[in-house]
């Protein structure tokens, strides 16, 4: 699997992209951090699209529908890829906080 870091300024770009080519697929939400520990925030919910907001410097992820899960200040961003395609995200907030989205 290879790991990438997406430059803040690709962040529109890219997940514009994505959200175009990614079919609906399901994904697990969870935040960690040291004065939080590790909380689950989405489990199995349709991804139907991801977006970068730059006036309002957020990553926000549309859930089935019903919810979403934003991520406000995002500092660094990953995406872990293999041969079929993406894997994770990994985006690292002002608090510094990991948000870990995973494609089931």
């Amino acid at each position: 699997m290879a790991t990438e870091q997406i430059a803040k300024q690709d962040l529109k770009h890219y997940f514009d992209n994505l959200s175009r080519v990614l079919p609906a697929t399901a994904v697990a939400v969870e935040v960690v951090g040291l004065d939080i520990g590790d909380q689950p925030a989405a489990d199995a919910l349709q991804l139907e699209g991801i977006s970068y907001d730059e006036a309002n410097d957020k990553i926000t992820l549309n859930l089935s529908d019903v919810a979403e899960h934003s991520i406000a200040g995002p500092q660094n961003v990953y995406v872990e890829e293999d041969d079929n395609g993406l894997k994770s995200i990994e985006v690292i907030c002002k608090e510094g906080h990991r948000h870990i989205i995973k494609l089931q």
